[in-house]
């Protein structure tokens, strides 16, 4: 079942949501539109391998905006940081942002209970686009776990992405055993 906005409400004033800036005109029927963050990041090198850390190279989007180029695979992250303790989170594109060629997210658009931090995009584009800090990006969707959560992913040994960063994370891949 899919969270509306007044359960989203409940869930924030309960803090079983968290979401920081929390702006309540960015709050939809039954979603919370997320903002691109200031920072992107590209990989370093060409010909990325999944047994090695591929290193990024971060930089900040002007006030003028970035040209993101078709070919290119640019790491973003939102501006709002989240919290998600009982519910299921999903980031889909607005589809605003799906009109002008912009996809948010490669396969990463499904959340785990427990997961806190900013969310990282993984964004490409079918043409040039033109995009800019604080722009909406991505809608979070929330839906009702069923049963109960043995661990959260916060509490996870395994987790790779636990690390409170309002920067853009590279792929940690390479920490898995394979």
């Amino acid at each position: 079942m899919i969270l509306t906005d007044h359960t989203i409400k409940e869930s924030i004033s309960d803090g079983t949501i968290v979401i920081e800036p929390f702006v309540e005109s960015n709050l939809g029927t039954n979603s919370y539109d997320v903002r691109l963050g200031k920072t992107l990041a590209l990989y370093k090198d060409d010909v990325l391998d999944a047994k090695k850390h591929n290193e990024i190279e971060m930089f900040d989007i002007s006030e003028d905006g970035y040209v993101l180029e078709p070919g290119n695979l640019y790491l973003g992250v939102t501006e709002e940081y989240t919290e998600t303790h009982i519910h299921i989170p999903f980031l889909e594109g607005k589809s605003s942002v799906g009109r002008l060629g912009i996809d948010i997210h490669a396969t990463a658009g499904k959340g785990d209970v427990g997961f806190c931090n900013h969310w990282t995009l993984e964004i490409s584009v079918s043409k040039p686009v033109r995009v800019y800090h604080l722009m909406p990006i991505g809608q979070l969707i929330y839906f009702e776990a069923q049963g109960e959560v043995d661990t959260l992913y916060s509490q996870k040994g395994s987790a790779k992405y636990n690390q409170r960063s309002p920067y853009p994370m590279e792929s940690m891949m390479w920490k898995n055993k394979f």
